[in-house]
């Protein structure tokens, strides 16, 4: 069952990846939780065309889409403070027909500037495909695909190709629809084409992390944004009477730094799901994607092999546990204390930039943990079911309940040398009674008889071991511990005596002709071997030894003595009580022994 389960969680890990977003969901987790201690990179600055700046540029620029000159004029102006880049995430992807001047002119202004990146999109396959050969220099392709191969890209028409520097801004959600990740390169039939943020990190000399893609760390609080209408004015209609201080706030805000300019207003509908929420702007993303290379913290997620080998030692652990027998309790406490550790110390990598994946591993150990209680339970039960089927013939259904609760079965219960008290009670006359009566009658007779006994055996705490046609076996000690076991074997000795008596009464009372029914009770205290014996199919819990041997002897020389005789032995082992008192009844020879054996009648002590 462990290596099943472990096998399952290395196909999962390595191949079929169902709990990635269970996975992703923890890390968002951890990201909110350390967001506020990630702070935004001071060099890049955001130029939001807001739904404020929609409304302040009516006047200057009428609705959206703005006229392209209006974002000539602002370039020109930024290039006063010598940005490090400026990157439209804005789609200038069809020509203004009706105003070619104003392409023209922001063509022009492009071409001055020797930092401005657009943006690219690649399309499904439904699009018109375009060349990629010629757009090689123009996204900075390194690696080139086939000469003929061609894809649907959205170009940036509306400037011309010679002011191009391009990069994909392709959204990169997971299944449950959160962007957590960006692209670094696209494989677009066949050529690697970079996204825009890791063309512009490329270009910065910031080194490029391995893979296709990279998980992004998001802050609390975003980079420092401007808003366009707002901006617009300042450096146009305002430009001319702004003072020096003026212009150095600006030239601080600008010089030197990297300027996105994107487009947050609810009309945009470029709002993403992230791992802080819902509504964060394209725009937005687009900055920290290039925040997160050009400052090395976007996370690198550990090998898989962590999480294999981290799972492979639950399993192996939690296997080891229930081999051992470990208490299902203190195997969950571990587990749970291990899992809380598991999940800090993930929580502790992000922080270092790493996310170790715990949910997987974690989730397999525990359905192996619950998997194999339940397998012991039903195991447990089964075995429980049979010790309760098996002793419940012997024993008092309180004291099987006992034996059930310490956990005991069949094969802790067999071949034990334990000192016991040992009971055989045979009845007296039986043949007599039973010549002139039906067999049926004998039966109901001796059934009556013996559930009376019985009775008496059970409430002493006596073992019922066998019937042997009209004897009772009994014992005390076992299973169970019973230090008194001798005091409570002559308790139920006599208190079988007395139950003779009131059986023979009530025979009586029915007219029966009972003729010399009577009994003969024999007690002797020793070590013997207790256990279950006999075959698969058939097995009685009973003793063995030369004290049951004993105990029988001594039965058979109640008659015409006493109805109970018990041995030295027991007699030794009541000490310390005065519940009872003995009178000897001198030595007799027994069969099988060359010492004589001491036998006493034992009667409750009267005050």
């Amino acid at each position: 069952m462990a290596l099943l389960f472990a096998t399952l969680m290395a196909v999962e890990l390595i191949g079929l990846r169902l709990l990635d977003t269970t996975e992703a969901r923890l890390t968002d987790i951890y990201m909110q939780r350390h967001a506020a201690t990630y702070q935004a990179d001071p060099d890049i600055v955001l130029v939001d065309v807001d739904d404020a700046s929609m409304a302040a540029m009516q006047e200057i620029a009428g609705l959206w889409a703005w006229p392209r000159e209006i974002h000539a004029d602002l370039l020109e102006a930024l290039a006063e403070f010598k940005p490090r880049a400026v990157v439209f995430d804005l789609a200038f992807a069809e020509r203004d027909l009706k105003r070619p001047k104003s392409d023209a002119r922001l063509s022009e202004v492009i071409r001055a500037m020797p930092h401005v990146y657009l943006s690219a999109v690649q399309l499904d396959g439904n699009a018109a495909p375009e060349m990629l050969s010629p757009l090689a220099a123009a996204f900075g392709a390194t690696s080139g695909g086939p000469s003929d191969a061609r894809a649907p890209i959205l170009l940036p028409a509306a400037v011309e190709r010679d002011g191009w520097r391009l990069g994909l801004i392709n959204s990169l959600e997971d299944k449950d629809g959160v962007l957590r990740r960006y692209r670094l390169y696209s494989d677009v039939a066949g050529w690697q084409l970079p996204s825009l943020p890791a063309r512009i990190a490329a270009d910065l000399g910031a080194p490029i992390p391995p893979g296709t893609e990279f998980l992004m760390r998001w802050p609390a609080k975003g980079h420092k944004r401007y808003p366009y209408g707002e901006l617009y004015r300042l450096l146009t209609e305002q430009r001319p009477g702004l003072d020096a201080q003026a212009l150095a706030t600006l030239d601080s805000l600008f010089r030197g730094k990297i300027v996105v300019i994107g487009n947050s207003a609810a009309s945009s509908f470029d709002h993403h799901l992230t791992p802080l929420g819902p509504g964060y702007p394209g725009g937005d993303i687009l900055a920290l994607a290039i925040d997160n290379l050009k400052s090395g913290r976007s996370i690198t997620p550990a090998s898989p092999a962590w999480p294999l080998g981290f799972g492979m030692l639950l399993i192996a652990a939690i296997a080891a546990a229930f081999t051992k027998r470990v208490n299902p309790l203190l195997t969950a406490a571990a587990l749970a204390t291990l899992s809380l550790a598991a999940l800090a110390f993930a929580d502790r990598a992000l922080e270092r930039n790493l996310m170790l994946p715990v949910a997987t591993p974690l989730a397999f150990a525990w359905a192996w943990f619950l998997t194999a209680a339940i397998a012991g339970y039903l195991r447990e039960r089964r075995t429980r079911e049979k010790t309760v089927s098996l002793f419940r013939r012997f024993l008092n259904p309180n004291v099987v309940q006992q034996i059930v609760e310490q956990g005991e079965t069949v094969e802790s219960l067999s071949g034990r040398t334990r000192d016991i008290t040992i009971l055989f009670s045979d009845i007296r006359g039986f043949t007599t009674l039973s010549e002139g009566r039906p067999p049926q009658e004998v039966v109901l007779l001796l059934n009556r008889y013996f559930e009376r006994q019985v009775e008496v055996v059970f409430r002493h705490g006596g073992t019922l071991d066998k019937f042997i046609g009209d004897c009772i076996m009994a014992f005390w000690g076992a299973p169970v511990d019973d230090p008194d076991h001798a005091r409570h074997a002559v308790a139920a000795a006599l208190e079988m005596q007395q139950t003779l008596l009131d059986f023979r009464r009530e025979l009586q009372a029915e007219s029966s002709d009972v003729g010399d029914f009577d009994v003969g009770i024999g007690v002797h205290t020793g070590p013997a071997v207790v256990g279950f014996i006999g075959a698969q199919r058939k097995l009685d819990y009973t003793a063995i030894g030369d004290t049951v041997n004993l105990s029988s002897r001594v039965e058979g020389l109640t008659k015409g003595v006493a109805r109970v005789l018990v041995t030295q032995e027991t007699v030794d082992a009541c000490k310390g009580t005065d519940e009872f008192e003995f009178q000897h009844h001198g030595a007799f020879a027994v069969k099988g022994r060359t010492a004589e054996v001491n036998l006493y009648e034992p009667r409750r002590r009267t005050t």
